[in-house]
């Protein structure tokens, strides 16, 4: 590595293995002082072990994001280990398949409260310490290309979504203090693909966390600076920026709307200007209509033919 994280202390979350440990190892071959986070406290450790054999310098950490408390403990222990804190990876996440109709509370609950509530907890008692230091710092979310909509993972999506909204409104509060707020969308074969076999068609084997790392590394070293509120997908060969919500036109001015001109809007208008909706971009079915396109099938086919509802 190049030494362009010299001297900086930074904290990796779901450091343990898969992307994480990717970012936490090449993060320390970087020159990183490096906490590596995990809830399982013996792959923590695994990782941590790693790094010092090699040479790097590192300290494992069993904190549970979700739990506030212990987020703030976390980023309090960076800060008594090694003086300071300079950077974060907000990596910890959980995943699961299930039709939308099928998804079980609990299940939810336990992937919201990290994936959400977990980055929330880690990313403010971060920016917080990199506040009262006056030196700032880096933090680097990671979302998903899953936030755009994807087949049997709504609330996962929901919660990669909810970490994209979150980059942007932490990238407007802190840059003033200085701190730079960005977003990361991997795809790399890990754990969650492996329970996918759509995913492990999209993701083969050689699509390695390590080929990640790279653009994490960039994001938390000074070379980025003036770079903030960016979303930024990569899948191994593509690296690309993320669009970001916009306002489309055409927008339609009224003193009032009632029920009939709603419903001309859509008819007369908007219907031409519909937006493919999901991952996939699925065509809405005004438009399908229209074209006489058909859907896309769960397994990624058009059916044929497709019939037009009658007038």
């Amino acid at each position: 590595m190049n030494g362009q994280l010299d001297g900086k202390a930074v904290v990796v979350t779901g450091a343990g293995r898969g992307l994480g440990e990717a970012f936490a190892t090449h993060a320390a071959q970087a020159g990183a002082l490096v906490v590596v986070n995990d809830i399982d406290a013996d792959l923590a450790q695994r990782t941590t072990a790693n790094i010092t054999t090699h040479g790097g310098r590192a300290v494992a950490s069993g904190h549970d994001v979700a739990d506030p408390a212990q987020a703030a403990a976390l980023v309090e222990l960076c800060v008594t280990e090694f003086g300071r804190i300079d950077g974060l990876v907000n990596n910890a996440g959980l995943n699961y398949e299930a039709v939308s109709w099928h998804d079980d509370p609990d299940d939810v609950r336990k992937l919201v409260e990290t994936n959400v509530l977990g980055v929330i907890y880690v990313g403010t008692a971060a920016a917080r310490a990199m506040v009262d230091s006056g030196r700032g710092g880096a933090i680097v979310n990671i979302s998903s290309g899953a936030s755009l909509g994807q087949r049997r993972l709504a609330t996962y999506s929901a919660s990669k979504g909810a970490v994209a909204s979150l980059t942007y409104s932490w990238a407007l509060d802190m840059e003033e203090v200085g701190v730079r707020v960005n977003a990361v969308c991997p795809l790399a074969h890990t754990r969650m693909v492996w329970k996918s076999e759509r995913s492990l068609r999209n993701c083969p084997p050689e699509r390695t966390p390590a080929r990640i790392a790279p653009l994490v590394l960039f994001l938390l070293a000074d070379d980025s600076r003036g770079i903030t509120g960016q979303l930024i997908r990569c899948n191994g060969p593509e690296l690309h920026i993320m669009g970001q919500p916009y306002v489309k036109q055409p927008v339609l001015r009224r003193e009032v709307w009632d029920s009939e001109s709603v419903r001309r809007a859509f008819g007369e208008v908007f219907a031409a200007h519909l937006e493919p909706y999901g991952l996939e971009k699925r065509v809405p079915p005004t438009l399908r209509e229209w074209t006489g396109t058909a859907p896309l099938t769960a397994s990624g086919t058009r059916p044929s033919p497709w019939p037009l509802r009658s007038a």
